[in-house]
């Protein structure tokens, strides 16, 4: 099996969303006056999490748009029914304290160095566009991917094979040629598995027990080992270390 194309997830995957978030929403909460009740910090970020993943869900079966679940979210944390533009002005001043949180992952340059003259590159995230293009250009990486997509845009969503799909067709490539990397062990791992492509799930730190782990992907803690699975001519590539 030759793979010619890798796909990208972009969350957590190569930009470390999981700090970014946390660092700015803290920041946020601390500049808005929100810390100062019985709820601690911590308990606050969870909940905001807790809060995040449930509207996110809605986004994905369809039942919000993209800036609906965002508002959503808002509501939901703060208990208060705002209006639009409200909701949109509060997350505004959020994305302030995000951003100048943003960081790729110490890995994922020396993996796009390694792999820039064997493979071709896109990114698939069930994000929007408009977010994604801008957060890739601004961590300086946007021009290593030939297209970008997104489920806002594509109208399907991870886990299902029609997202997985439409990145092997933008590349005029059979999904056997194509390896997709994520996060998540479902909605990267399986998916990109049972739509037929080469699926790299990256756990960084152990996240998952090895019970959870999926039938199908392989898996990696570290972007370091991706080439030796790709079977690229690199000396880049580290031994998996979950065999």
């Amino acid at each position: 099996m030759s793979i010619r194309a890798v796909v990208w997830d972009v969350d957590d995957t190569l930009f470390d969303y999981t700090t970014a978030d946390r660092e700015g929403m803290r920041s946020h909460l601390a500049a808005e006056g929100l810390l100062t009740g019985e709820e601690t910090p911590e308990q606050a970020l969870a909940r905001w999490r807790e809060i995040t993943d449930r509207q996110w869900a809605r986004f994905s079966a369809g039942e919000l748009s993209f800036e609906e679940q965002r508002r959503e979210r808002i509501r939901a944390f703060l208990g208060t029914p705002l209006a639009a533009a409200e909701a949109d002005a509060w997350f505004g001043r959020y994305m302030t304290h995000y951003e100048a949180a943003w960081a790729l992952f110490p890995d994922v340059l020396p993996v796009l160095d390694a792999l820039a003259a064997s493979h071709r590159h896109a990114v698939l995230s069930n994000s929007s566009l408009t977010v994604q293009d801008r957060k890739l250009r601004t961590l300086g990486v946007h021009e290593r991917f030939e297209t970008i997509l997104c489920a806002a845009e594509l109208g399907v969503s991870k886990p299902e094979a029609g997202a997985f799909l439409a990145a092997c067709e933008a590349l005029d490539l059979a999904p056997h040629e194509v390896a997709y990397v994520g996060d998540h062990p479902e909605i990267d791992g399986r998916g990109a598995a049972d739509a037929g492509l080469l699926s790299v799930w990256i756990d960084r730190g152990g996240v998952y027990t090895a019970g959870t782990a999926p039938f199908g992907p392989h898996r990696i803690a570290s972007l370091a080992e991706l080439p030796a699975i790709l079977g690229a001519d690199t000396r880049f590539g580290a031994p998996s270390t979950f065999g």
